[in-house]
């Protein structure tokens, strides 16, 4: 991965808008959310000044002029330098073609989730579908307006992606919470068996100490040490 002079998401989105024609902060930020790319892209105001005074001091931008509307305070209309464009273009294509390791909350939650009792777990696990089931029905709602106002998929590709992988993601987890619930998945024995030994007083400490003997031969992986996956 190339390692970039500004690296918020945020600045490639400023660059995209730059490309279009010149801007000032507050027109990048109201074109960006006029097209609904905060759905996307962490976007606050205080945030933006910041990236475009960032990509100002590396000469991805540079200030064209600075006017006054009215009685508002001046206002400072950027451009894009050649050396923007080709950053952006770059940092575009790099992010399409190339997979990154991204660390979501979900992804660390079932990292940890043997601290939580099984039922427990099966219960939020529930709790988090229909969350998801929500937001599917809003986007679906979504989509069905745009297709109705002819808007191309082009224009609502990312969104359609988002969906996706709300999909694949609601899948995943009630699958999970029902494996959880019958004891399919692997490890559920000792998992359980450690809350049960938990609830009569036994520490972690205590029961991690010779897990062979506290939760059976499944638990050996614990002595010897789960295998690690090589980083991406």
């Amino acid at each position: 991965m190339a390692r970039r002079r500004v690296s918020n998401p945020l600045a490639l989105a400023v660059l995209s808008c730059l490309t279009e024609r010149p801007m000032h902060p507050y027109e990048i930020s109201t074109t960006l959310r006029s097209r609904g790319k905060e759905q996307s892209i962490k976007l606050n105001y205080g945030s933006l000044y910041s990236v475009v005074e960032s990509l100002t001091k590396h000469g991805l931008v540079r200030p064209l002029e600075t006017a006054r509307d009215g009685r508002r305070p001046e206002r400072t209309v950027y451009e894009i330098t050649p050396a923007g464009t080709a950053e952006c273009e770059d940092w575009l294509a790099e992010l399409l073609s190339t997979p990154q390791r991204d660390y979501t909350s979900l992804e660390a939650g079932l990292s940890l989730l043997p601290l939580l009792e099984p039922d427990e777990v099966a219960r939020l696990l529930d709790g988090r579908c229909e969350r998801l089931r929500i937001e599917i029905r809003a986007l679906d709602a979504a989509h069905a307006e745009t297709q109705e106002m002819r808007l191309p998929e082009l224009f609502v590709i990312e969104s359609l992606y988002r969906l996706a992988m709300l999909q694949a993601e609601l899948a995943f987890v009630t699958d999970l919470a029902r494996r959880i619930r019958s004891d399919e998945l692997g490890g559920s024995a000792g998992w359980r068996r450690m809350h049960e030994l938990r609830a009569s007083g036994m520490s972690f400490a205590d029961i991690l100490g010779d897990p062979v003997a506290t939760l059976g031969e499944e638990a050996r992986a614990l002595q010897t040490g789960v295998p690690r996956q090589k980083p991406l």
